[in-house]
């Protein structure tokens, strides 16, 4: 499904907001990071990533590690990698420039949690944040 084809809204569970939004506050000082799994409209699922930036505190790098045993597991038949999360300690939970510039999976949903609600945006070529990224509604539901 291409950008322009994807909802403006997805669903995620308030458990997994609640967890990275933890995560978040638990670790002030540097970004943290993860990958999203579901689908183009949905996010049913999470996980934690070591962040190998060289400067954790300004941006994020998700441990490749972990990345190259995600896509093994989906080629296997596991879940199907959909986007990424990670935290603005200096609290905007809006992509940066530096965001937009590392942002290259067309199509991928970015939660990024900062100083109040964790906001989502989806990878886009010409979007409206920096031309790469539009923002998402996040529609919390309380069972997945």
């Amino acid at each position: 499904m291409s950008g322009t084809q994807m909802g403006k809204s997805v669903e995620i569970s308030s458990r997994i907001l609640a967890e990275i939004a933890a995560e978040a506050a638990s670790i002030e000082d540097r970004e943290i990071c993860g990958l999203l799994f579901g689908d183009d409209d949905r996010i049913t699922a999470h996980i934690r990533c070591a962040n190998v930036a060289a400067e954790p505190e300004r941006r994020f790098e998700i441990d490749p590690a972990a990345l190259i045993a995600a896509y093994r597991a989906e080629r296997g038949g596991g879940a199907r990698i959909i986007g990424c999360y990670h935290s603005h300690p200096s609290g905007d939970p809006a992509p940066s420039r530096t965001d937009a510039a590392d942002a290259v999976t067309e199509g991928w949903i970015w939660l990024i949690a900062g100083g109040g609600p964790i906001r989502g945006w989806r990878v886009v070529a010409g979007g409206e944040r920096h031309e790469r990224f539009d923002p998402v509604d996040l529609r919390p539901i309380d069972a997945m």
